[in-house]
Order: structure tokens, then C-alpha cells, then sequence
């Protein structure tokens, strides 16, 4: 099933990296068709080209939106050559075979981020390039389909080591890219008519898939679809796995809540140590006191330019990455001497309209949890005081940030003791007294965060106990009034959300 390529057709958008190419099609005898900027580009580098209008007889009509929707291109496209029926048809209409289509589609994705001008927008709507796609596509068999410039070093390999032969492998394979290329400029599309909002079928395209070392672990494959570089420089260390980048995820997610200078620690995408103060290193120094023990290979991650002090404390643990805005010079020659710590810069704020995950036999899609509170509802003995409230919006944010069920103790912008993933908030509280009492965390004057109601008064006595003053919770339980009883009897502030933050 070998075919040697005796003509093609080109007509691109991109022209970079085509020259070599098109040269050694001309070397090797190819007659090749083409139209507009392509066939001058062709014909400027000293190749001959027979334009496709002397091929159809007609010309490029309607401002360039039709050039090559014609049977005497398609034909010679789609013609089946063990098929004698189809190749008298040729004969009969003097339709030449086609053995090599390069074909790109118009930039629909690069004009939609470049303007909101719609008639610009859907004139970058390609007809031509997609049907030429999925006609060479369909006929891999014969023709060798080129859809993208990213193939072009691929399509001049074949060209120089098999001198213009390809394989019924080489065929199918081009054509199987060749369908991604369409798919994904179909959804792209229809994104843009949905306006980015779910249509009635679930449609997510993203190019660039990196295969990771494996997955969430090592007997499982992973891959990851997205352009990191468009988020991050990458300054130091090794590739980032799969499991790294889910944790980079989710610091990004938690730092991006905070304006004051905030460092913390995230182990297995819960925060173990985090803290706000007035200069970084403080910062650093509170996050760790927080939960040493789990800091230890952790990522972590700042919201503030990271200076030589701060470098040097930091270096003194061992760490798989550190996320911050920038590094300063002397910083960095710290940070790097150690071989695969990875150092990531990070340019822009991650932000999703969407999350969603593969359940069952489908998917689940929401809105991001963006925002933390509705309101802001004092129903305890009194309001919260000023540094009360700082707290309260502290915890709350840290709280979102936990896996359910989730507790957030905090005291003086500092996290310093919590509960997460528990099977009962009340073992979330427990959880989290603990991990303040082994830390040496004095909880009297903290305040405490809950990511859902509270069914009972259980865990407001047991706060109490403790000596903390303030809770923070959405509210929303039939048995709400036994809480907040509580607080008016026992002069504690309760606010309520209007807003509860499950993380599963």
C-alpha cells in the first residue's frame, strides 16, 4: 500500500517553514495546485504551479470564500484509485488525482481573542480548508493530508528519507492529526456561538498534550492538555508530574484570593500552613509554624517577589516547587542549587469559568467556586470586632480551600490548626484542635472556619472550650437557632455566610 506522491494541492494561511518543502516537491517532479498568497509564495520560490482556477474554470468568487469547492478538486481528492467506476469518472471529466493535500484552516481562535468585531470573526470561519481536510481524511487510503504546520516537519521527513513515498500508515496517521486539527476548530467554533456557556452535549478541545512520567501513579498514564507556558517561566528544576500539577492548581487557586503579602504550604492540594504579615520571610515563618511535618515536600507558594532572605530560610526544608511573581537575582542562586527543586514565575491568575469531572458514564460541569461569602451576617452575642473580622475572612477563605469536611482555626492571619476530608465536621474540629495542640498553638482569641453548617451545637461548645471567640459558617441547618443560642449565651461571635464551600 505504498503511493508515490505525484501531486498535491496547498493552499495555507501559514506559509512559515513551507519553502523547503514546496522545493522538494519541485525537485521530485510534483505537479502541484494551488491558490491566491499560496500559489505567488509557491511560484516566488522559482516552482511552477498550475493555479486551481485553470483547473475548475472558474474563479475565486464571493471575496475569497469560495476557491476550491469544485467536483474537478474534490474528485481528485475523494476518487478511489482501486476503484475502476471512480477512475473512469476521472477519465470522462478529466479530473486529475490529488496524491497530497496541504491544507491549514483560517486563525478563528487567535481573531476571537484579537477582537469582538463579529462580521471579522465569522469571515475567519473556514469552509474550504475543513471540507479539503475531511476529504483527504476520508480518502487516506490514496492521499496524504498535511492539516497543519505543525505536520510540516513530519510531511518533510517522508518527502527526504521515503523521496516522496508514503505509507498506508504514514497515510492514516496524518489523517487521524487531520481530524484533531477540525475537531478541535469545531468546538472552538461552537463556543463561540454558545457564547463559552454549556451547550445540550459536553465539548472541550485543548491542544497541546504533554505526556506526564505517569499519572496519580506509576502503573497509570497521564497526560496534560494546556499551555503552561502561557501561566508560568519555568525557572529551575525538573518536569512537573501529574500529581505536581494538580497541587500547582491548587496553590494558585488559594494565593490568587489574597492581596497582602500571604505565603502558604500546600500538601496533596490542602493548605497545611499559610499566613499573612507584613514582609515575606515573617510570612514564610508563620506559614511553616503552622504544620512543619507537612511541609516537608509540599509546594509552596507567595504572592509577593521573593527575596535572598527569604530564599535562604525557605532552602532550609525540603520542598518540590515554589510558586511566586518573581524571584529576585540573588534569590534565585539560592534557590537553584538544588538540582530538581522546580521554580515557577508565575505571569497571570489561573482562572476557570468551569470545573467539571468524569463520573459514571458522563460528566459533571459547574460554575468555579468564585466568591466567599453572600452576606455578612452577625447573628452571635455581638458584631465581630475589626481584628476579629480579619480572621473570620482569613479562615473562611483558608476553609474554601479545604477538602470537605473541612475546619479552619485561625489566629492572627495565621492557620494554625485544621481539619480536612473528614466524615464528620465534629472529627474536622477534633482534627484540627490536634494539629494546633502539637504545633504548640495557643487557641484562646482564635477564630474558626466551617465550610458547611453545623447540624448541632456540638462543635460551637467544643470551640468554646477551647477559648476561640469567633466562628464563620454559611448556615442553612433546621437546627441553626441551637448555635447560635449558644454564642449569645457564651459572648461568641457567629457570622453567617449565606454561602456554603464543599470541596469533594
Amino acid at each position: 500500500m505504498q503511493k508515490q506522491i505525484k501531486s498535491a494541492l496547498i493552499s495555507v494561511f501559514y506559509k512559515d517553514n513551507l519553502e523547503n518543502i514546496v522545493k522538494k516537491l519541485g525537485e521530485q517532479g510534483v505537479t502541484i495546485y494551488s491558490t491566491g498568497g499560496t500559489q505567488k509564495f509557491i511560484e516566488e520560490l522559482g516552482v511552477s504551479c498550475v493555479a486551481v482556477e485553470d483547473l475548475t474554470a472558474y474563479p475565486s468568487i464571493l471575496g475569497g470564500r469560495v476557491k476550491t469547492l469544485h467536483p474537478k478538486v474534490f474528485g481528485g481528492i475523494l476518487a478511489r484509485r482501486g476503484n475502476p467506476q471512480d477512475l473512469e469518472q476521472l477519465k470522462e471529466y478529466q479530473i486529475p488525482e490529488i496524491d497530497l493535500v496541504i491544507v491549514d484552516l483560517y486563525p478563528f481562535e487567535e481573531t476571537v481573542k484579537s477582537t469582538s468585531e463579529e462580521q471579522t470573526i465569522i469571515e475567519k470561519i473556514d469552509i474550504g480548508g475543513v471540507s479539503l481536510i475531511r476529504a483527504a481524511g476520508k480518502n487516506f487510503k490514496d492521499v496524504l493530508i498535511v492539516a497543519s504546520k505543525d505536520q510540516y516537519a513530519d510531511l518533510e521527513k517522508v518527502l527526504t528519507e521515503s523521496k516522496g513515498t508514503t505509507t498506508l500508515e504514514d497515510r492514516r496517521s496524518f489523517a487521524a492529526k487531520a481530524f484533531e486539527v477540525c475537531a478541535h476548530y469545531d468546538v472552538a467554533i461552537s463556543q463561540y456561538f454558545l457564547n463559552n456557556e454549556p451547550g445540550a452535549n459536553f465539548q472541550l478541545s485543548v491542544p497541546e498534550g504533554q505526556v506526564n512520567r505517569y499519572g496519580e501513579n506509576p502503573h497509570q498514564r497521564g497526560v496534560f492538555y494546556g499551555n503552561l507556558n502561557e501561566i508560568f517561566n519555568k525557572l529551575h528544576g525538573k518536569e512537573l508530574s501529574f500529581n505536581n500539577l494538580v497541587d500547582v492548581d491548587a496553590a494558585c487557586q488559594l494565593i490568587q484570593e489574597f492581596t497582602d503579602t500571604t505565603f502558604a504550604v500546600i500538601k496533596h492540594t490542602n493548605v497545611c500552613g499559610i499566613a499573612t504579615r507584613s514582609t515575606l520571610k515573617e510570612a514564610w515563618d508563620a506559614a511553616l509554624a503552622g504544620d512543619k511535618e507537612s511541609a516537608f515536600g509540599g509546594v509552596l507558594v507567595c504572592n509577593k517577589t521573593v527575596d535572598k532572605t527569604t530564599a535562604e530560610s525557605i532552602s532550609e526544608i525540603f520542598f518540590e516547587i515554589l510558586i511566586a511573581p518573581g524571584f529576585d537575582a540573588d534569590a534565585l542562586v539560592v534557590l537553584q542549587a538544588k538540582k530538581n527543586r522546580i521554580l515557577l514565575e508565575q505571569k497571570q491568575p489561573v482562572k476557570s469559568k468551569y470545573m467539571f469531572k468524569n463520573v459514571l458514564n458522563g460528566v459533571l460541569l459547574q460554575d468555579s467556586d468564585n466568591g466567599n461569602y453572600k452576606e455578612w451576617n452577625d447573628v452571635g452575642a455581638h458584631p465581630a470586632t475589626p481584628a476579629e473580622k480579619a480572621d473570620l475572612e482569613f479562615a473562611n477563605i483558608v476553609c474554601k480551600h479545604l477538602k470537605s469536611n473541612a475546619i479552619a482555626l485561625v489566629k492572627d492571619k495565621q492557620l494554625v490548626g485544621k481539619g480536612c476530608g473528614q466524615t464528620s465536621r465534629i472529627d474536622a474540629l477534633r482534627h484540627a484542635i490536634e494539629k494546633a495542640g502539637q504545633f504548640n498553638f495557643e487557641l484562646k482569641g482564635a477564630v474558626m472556619a466551617s465550610d458547611a453548617f453545623f447540624p448541632f451545637d456540638d462543635c460551637v461548645r467544643i470551640a468554646n472550650e477551647q477559648g476561640i471567640t469567633a466562628i464563620i459558617q454559611p448556615g442553612g441547618s433546621v437546627r441553626d437557632n441551637d448555635s447560635i443560642e449558644f454564642c449569645k449565651q457564651h459572648d461568641m461571635v457567629m457570622v453567617m455566610t449565606g454561602m456554603r464551600h464543599f470541596r469533594h
